[in-house]
């Protein structure tokens, strides 16, 4: 008997059974599950294992492999392979966004990501924002079954890229783990969504059990694990960024802000959790922005201004089509020290000629044909506005400082690429030691993938849920008051960035 991969969510092993004979005429059900480990306790049988005994179990002179799948509770065996295919043990994990969803094709033996591929959720043809999405399905099962439905595709489509990458089918695959807000798990479930967004707030669930694979839609031969949330707002990808970043297991004071359609912030460490959520805007992601577009071939990623002129780094090396996240900030970044915006946010016409009117409003030409308009801009300080003022209201309530901070990790999408210094600059991250401030990537995608190679970091995260204390910002009677204050660049008090007064007083400019 052989097998590896023991701790995730499947397992394989390699069974050299004895073959029945006049003395030994138990049933194949039963000589298979007496060969399994005895620590895997009772394991049931699916009925396509059942089916396939015969004639696999004789074709292969009883030499099987048992492919076993976790159902939350305990293990079933889900199918029986000829031969040793131990070897051949893949899982998938996937983070599901709103506007991206990405899977990732695992070796469940080793660890190691076989294939990742990132595609558009086709529910944007039902709204590009989750509230236009909420309203359409609301109150009806047909739409709302529209709009899973689109989720499922969704998946197929990334399963059907990396099988034509990879020759691995999702059939060969015994479990999928997701991470997605609490509004992705109820559309992806066929839940009406309106609870999310409505008081008060009492969602249909934020601890779904395992389902079936081929329930929701699924070709895999398991189940499927979604990570439960802690409020409407914090969701289970935030959770995947908990276990992503260990920061429940650190002595060290840690910040975890994830900005994108909401915000979400967790503040803590092994002793404490404190997490928050309130609305932010998909400013950071390009979403209102006129020229804006994802960080793909055709986007402007990186700016400076040099003697007064753009210098621009286009993704894929060719011609602007548009503005990504990290181009930006860079942009507004610029701008600022270089006098071409104010700390309002406003932008300076006699400073440059590369400010003009356009559309009746003030806009500047970064690149040829492309503008960064200032209903632009105003769009981002609003988001990033609201980060700040997240991180700054947390920090009151526990009673801390910046100073008191180990470590300050930006997840998501726009944490993956943004500059620091632009990002401290424009007062979307604190100003503190850049060591500090960790770009995280995309935690939820990472956490899935450890939840799928080990299973016991369900009890895990049941646990941090336990422990979270959880504060929705919306609530909050002066948060508007205090978001104010963090509009300005980088805020109305320069004495929270001294290092961007360093650089302003380098510049000449104070």
């Amino acid at each position: 008997m052989t097998e590896q991969g023991k701790n995730g969510w499947s397992r394989k092993i390699y069974l050299e059974l004895p073959i029945p004979n006049e003395t030994d005429h138990v049933s194949d059900q039963e000589r298979i599950l007496r060969a399994l480990p005895k620590e895997l306790g009772e394991v049931r049988c699916s009925l396509q294992a059942v089916r396939n005994f015969y004639p696999v179990c004789r074709d292969a002179d009883w030499k099987v492999t048992a492919f076993l799948v976790w159902d939350g509770r305990s293990w079933e065996l889900a199918d029986i392979e000829p031969g040793d295919t131990v070897k051949d043990h893949y899982g998938i994990c996937a983070d599901l966004g709103s506007t991206t969803l990405t899977a990732e094709l695992v070796d469940m033996n080793t660890g190691e990501v076989l294939c990742q591929k990132s595609g558009f959720n086709r529910q944007i043809r039902f709204g590009e924002d989750i509230l236009t999405r909420i309203f359409y399905g609301k109150d009806s099962k047909e739409k709302t079954e529209e709009i899973r439905q689109a989720a499922v595709d969704s998946f197929l489509e990334l399963f059907g890229k990396i099988e034509q990458d990879t020759g691995i089918s999702p059939k060969e695959c015994g479990a999928l783990v997701i991470a997605g807000n609490t509004t992705m798990i109820h559309f992806l479930l066929g839940l009406d969504a309106f609870c999310v967004f409505s008081s008060p707030y009492a969602v249909r669930t934020l601890k779904p059990d395992c389902y079936r694979a081929k329930e929701l839609g699924f070709p895999l031969k398991g189940y499927v694990y979604c990570y439960p949330g802690q409020a409407n707002y914090l969701g289970g990808d935030i959770l995947s960024g908990m276990v992503a970043t260990e920061l429940y297991k650190r002595e060290g004071l840690s910040v975890f802000l994830d900005i994108g359609t909401n915000g979400e912030l967790v503040i803590g460490n092994r002793d404490f959790l404190v997490a928050g959520a309130g609305a932010a805007g998909p400013a950071l992601e390009g979403g209102v922005v006129k020229t804006g577009m994802r960080a793909e071939t055709g986007a402007v990623d990186r700016v400076s201004i040099e003697d007064g002129q753009i210098c621009l780094h286009v993704l894929g090396e060719g011609e602007a089509r548009g503005i990504c996240g990290s181009g930006i900030v860079d942009l507004l970044a610029q701008m600022f020290l270089n006098g071409w915006l104010d700390m309002r946010g406003r932008l300076v016409k006699e400073a440059s000629d590369h400010i003009t009117e356009k559309e009746g409003e003030l806009a500047v030409c970064y690149a040829p044909g492309l503008y960064f308009y200032q209903s632009d801009i105003e769009e981002f300080l609003k988001t990033k506005a609201a980060a700040g003022t997240m991180v700054e209201y947390m920090m009151q309530e526990v009673g801390l400082t910046m100073g008191d901070i180990d470590r300050f990790y930006v997840a998501g999408a726009f944490g993956t690429h943004i500059d620091k210094e632009s990002g401290v600059t424009v007062g979307l991250y604190p100003d503190i030691s850049r060591d500090r401030i960790l770009l995280s990537g995309n935690t939820s995608l990472l956490g899935a993938r450890r939840m799928l190679l080990c299973r016991e970091e369900k009890e895990q995260v049941e646990r941090l849920l336990e422990k979270m204390v959880y504060i929705q910002f919306g609530a909050v009677d002066n948060f508007v008051h205090l978001m104010a204050a963090a509009e300005a660049i980088p805020h109305t008090d320069y004495a929270r960035y001294p290092s961007v007064v360093e650089e302003l007083k380098r510049r000449g400019r104070l």
